[in-house]
């Protein structure tokens, strides 16, 4: 559906604008401009949220297994809407604490302490919620050695199965698997000025053209924009901001943000936990989209002819 399809008020009607009106499209240069506000190094990180929505916050440390990872923060808080489980992506403010939290780069015992938030909230019965904003998990060598991929896998199929609501959060830059690991939930909220996109700009252009240079082309080319990933139905919800982005006023940033977990978070909690999990799975079956090939025909399918593009929900055009 379209985003001027949809019910809503001012703010759906300024996404159809920036959308370019019913014809859909954002323009090359406002896609870039939101890639550089998702990256804004003003923008509020987990833990500004954590310390204006849940005054009561106890951060938890280590996977038990290797070690603790700064890049993400997870712990249990109460705030307006009760005790929930939090789990951040956190990139640091100074070029200290950056190093410190790797630039927002999680390594797989990150992702492992990600995990044990996760079962300790299912057996507390209380909510998760997850902030996401990395440019991709760490791609290191020592990462790998220690099982990255596998740690992202288990993390997205511990989310796919926990009893509890879930609500993932794309605050700022959500990039690759990195992101993914933590963006299984039952809504999937971005705020307005945001990113989510299976590889970063500039890895995209390096991958295509071998020339991260062009990343403002990539970026054009994949549209990882909060308006485009609701009107493709990735996003269940955009945020809206406060004026000029969620870096110029922190406190409104949380407020808004704080009004849509608790509405998600009340009606998420109405629906039985099977329930739950049945359309958490029917959710994810319905992104994206692809292209039937006619069986037996070789030629079509080297050339990528076939039947009409078969939509399961949504998703950038399938290219033939």
């Amino acid at each position: 559906m379209s985003v001027a399809g949809r019910r809503g008020g001012r703010f759906v009607r300024r996404l159809t604008t920036r959308l370019g009106g019913h014809a859909g499209h954002e323009s090359a240069s406002a896609i870039w401009e939101t890639v550089q506000l998702a990256r804004h190094q003003d923008r509020p990180y987990p833990l500004d949220y954590v310390a204006r929505l849940f005054p009561e916050w106890e951060e938890l440390h280590g996977d038990r297994l290797y070690g603790d990872d700064p890049a993400i923060v997870a712990g249990i808080g109460r705030g307006a809407f009760g005790p929930v489980a939090i789990i951040g992506q956190q990139k640091g403010r100074d070029t200290n604490d950056r190093t410190y939290r790797n630039f927002g780069m999680p390594s797989p015992e990150g992702y492992r302490k990600g995990m044990r938030v996760m079962a300790l909230a299912d057996k507390l019965n209380i909510p998760v919620i997850t902030l996401i904003d990395t440019p991709g998990a760490y791609p290191g060598a020592s990462a790998e050695e220690r099982g990255q991929g596998g740690a992202i896998a288990r993390s997205m199929q511990t989310m796919l199965r926990l009893r509890v609501p879930s609500v993932a959060v794309v605050i700022g830059e959500g990039s690759s698997g990195g992101a993914l690991a933590l963006g299984v939930a039952d809504r999937v909220m971005m705020l307005e000025n945001s990113t989510y996109s299976v590889i970063s700009p500039e890895g995209g252009a390096a991958i295509l053209w071998r020339d991260a240079a062009r990343a403002k082309d990539a970026a054009s080319a994949f549209q990882p924009t909060a308006a485009n990933c609701y009107r493709w139905g990735i996003a269940d919800v955009v945020v809206p901001e406060p004026g000029g982005g969620a870096h110029r006023d922190h406190d409104e940033a949380a407020r808004l943000l704080g009004n849509y977990l608790a509405r998600s978070l009340r009606d998420l909690g109405a629906l039985s936990p099977a329930e739950r999990k049945r359309l958490r799975r029917e959710r994810y079956r319905r992104i994206g989209a692809y292209r039937e090939i006619a069986a037996g025909d070789p030629t079509a399918m080297a050339a990528g002819r076939g039947t009409d593009a078969s939509s399961n929900g949504g998703g950038p055009p399938a290219s033939s």
